[in-house]
C-alpha cells in the first residue's frame, strides 16, 4: 500500500452555491430513474463530500494515496490530465531471471507440445514479474466515491480501476487506455489445442460492488492497438483483457453515454458458467446512448444477469475484423431495443447476435443502416440449427429517454465520450 502524501484539494472551506453544486461534475448524481442503478436507494458517489475529502490528482501515485484513504466517508476525486500507471515502463516490472526469449525457447509448441500447461522456471519467474505489475497498476475504489476528469481529456494510462465488493460509486468524463499486460502467459491447451496469449487488467472492473455508475467515459486501447501487438509462436501476444467487467454478484450497474473504441473483447457481464451461486438474482446492467467503434465482440457477452440495452451505436467499419455484439449466454435474460447498427457491405445483420449458451432474449425495435431489422429472426435464418428463443420474461421500467434509433447514430456519435458530458 502506498504511504499517502499530501494532495491538492480542489475546493476551499467556502460553501459552493447551488448553481456551482449543479455545475461540478463531482457533485452530480445518478438521476432518478435512470437505469439499474437509480433502483433502491440510487447513486450519489462522492456528492456529499466536505471539503476535506475533495482532491485533484496529477499522478497515479496521487490517485492511488487519494483512494486509500480510511473510511468510506464520501470523497471526490478530480483527475486532472492523463496520468500514467506504466511511466517506467515493463522492465521495471522483471522479475530478477526473467528472460523472454527463453521464454519463448523453453515452452515452444515444437518443444513443449500442446497437451500440458507451462510450468517452470521461466514460468514462475513471468508470474512473479505480473503480480509485481498488477501490484503497481491496480487501484481500488472504495465505496461511496466519485472520479472524475477535469477538463475534455483527462484520465488513466494503462491502469486498472478496481471497484471490489463496495457500494456507491461514480466514475465519469475519464479516458481510459486499456491496461496492456507486460507479461501474458502462453496457455498451449487453449483455442481448441492450437494455443493462445492470455492476459490480465480490465480497465475498469465491477466486482461484487453494486450501485455504480459509469458514464460520459471513452475507453480504448489507444496508443497499443492490437494490431501493433506481435505474434509468437503463430499467436497474436495478447496484451489487453477486457475494457470493462461487472462480474461475481455486481448488481445496479448504469453505463450511459461512452465511447468504447478499438478493443478486442470489450465487456464481460458474467465471468463464468460455473457462477450462478453468485450472480444468479444478480448483475442487473443497463447501456444506454453508448458508442461502440471497432469492437470485435462482447458488447456485452451476458451470462445470468437483467441487461437492458438501448438506444447504443454500434459501428462497424470496412476491413475491421468483427465476431457479433451481443452475445446470449448461460441463464442470461437481455433486453435488447431501439438500438442503431452501422454495419459495412458483406457484414450482415445475423453477425450481431451470438448463441452461447440456450437463453431467451428480447430484440425489438433495432435499426441497422437505419432501417429497422429484426435480428433474431436474421440470426436464425442463418443458424437453423442453433436458434435463438424469444421473450426474456420481463420489461424494463428505469429508463431515461428513448430516442429513436434513427435517431441515434447523430445524436450519440455527437454526445458520448469523454470531454463531452453535457
Amino acid at each position: 500500500m502506498l504511504a499517502c502524501t499530501a494532495l491538492t484539494l480542489s475546493l476551499t472551506a467556502a460553501p459552493a452555491s447551488a448553481h456551482e453544486r449543479g455545475r461540478d461534475l463531482g457533485r452530480q448524481v445518478l438521476p432518478e430513474g435512470d437505469g439499474w442503478a437509480a433502483a433502491g436507494p440510487g447513486t450519489t458517489g462522492g456528492s456529499a463530500a466536505g471539503a476535506a475529502r475533495v482532491h485533484t490528482v496529477t499522478t497515479w501515485r496521487e490517485l492511488r494515496s487519494a483512494l486509500a484513504q480510511d473510511g468510506n466517508e464520501p470523497r471526490i476525486i478530480r483527475v486532472k490530465g492523463m496520468i500514467d500507471a506504466v511511466s517506467r515502463g515493463c522492465d521495471a516490472f522483471a522479475a530478477e531471471g526473467y528472460d523472454f526469449q527463453r521464454y519463448l525457447a523453453d515452452y515452444d509448441p515444437e518443444v513443449w507440445g500442446h497437451d500440458t500447461p507451462v510450468s517452470g522456471e521461466q514460468e514462475d519467474l513471468r508470474a512473479a514479474s505480473a503480480q509485481r505489475q498488477a501490484e503497481a497498476v491496480t487501484a481500488r475504489v472504495p465505496a461511496n466515491t466519485t472520479i472524475v476528469g477535469v477538463g475534455p481529456r483527462s484520465g488513466i494510462l494503462g491502469g486498472s480501476l478496481q471497484i471490489r465488493g463496495v457500494e456507491n460509486v461514480i466514475v465519469r468524463n475519464l479516458t481510459v487506455e486499456a491496461s496492456l499486460d507486460c507479461f501474458p502467459q502462453w496457455d498451449p491447451t487453449d483455442d481448441e489445442g492450437t494455443g493462445a496469449w492470455n492476459s490480465e487488467y480490465d480497465g475498469v472492473v465491477v466486482y461484487g460492488s453494486r450501485q455504480v455508475w459509469l458514464d460520459h467515459n471513452t475507453l480504448t486501447d489507444g496508443r497499443h492497438p492490437d494490431s501493433s501487438l506481435p505474434r509468437y509462436f503463430g499467436k497474436r501476444y495478447q496484451q489487453h483483457d477486457g475494457l470493462v467487467d461487472i462480474v461475481r454478484g455486481a448488481d445496479r450497474v448504469t453505463l450511459s453515454w461512452n465511447s468504447f473504441e478499438d478493443h478486442d473483447k470489450t465487456m464481460l457481464i458474467g465471468n463464468s458458467d460455473s457462477a450462478g451461486d453468485t450472480d444468479a438474482g444478480k448483475l442487473r446492467v443497463t447501456l444506454h446512448h453508448n458508442r461502440f467503434e471497432g469492437i470485435v465482440e462482447r458488447a456485452p457477452r451476458v451470462r445470468f444477469g437483467q441487461v437492458d440495452a438501448y438506444n447504443n451505436h454500434f459501428v462497424v467499419n470496412q476491413d475491421e475484423p468483427y465476431g457479433y455484439t451481443f452475445g446470449v449466454g448461460k441463464d442470461c435474460r437481455l433486453y435488447a431495443t431501439d438500438n442503431a447498427f452501422s454495419l459495412p457491405p458483406g457484414v450482415g445483420a445475423a453477425r450481431t447476435l451470438k448463441k452461447w449458451s440456450e437463453a431467451p432474449l428480447t430484440a425489438e425495435n433495432n435499426y441497422v443502416n437505419g432501417r429497422r431489422t429484426d435480428l433474431i429472426a436474421a440470426h436464425n435464418a442463418a443458424n437453423p440449427d442453433d436458434a435463438l428463443q424469444r421473450g426474456v420474461g420481463w420489461t424494463p421500467t428505469l429508463r431515461a429517454r428513448v430516442h429513436h434509433p434513427r435517431a441515434v447514430p447523430a445524436l450519440v456519435d455527437r454526445r458520448a465520450g469523454a470531454g463531452r458530458v453535457g
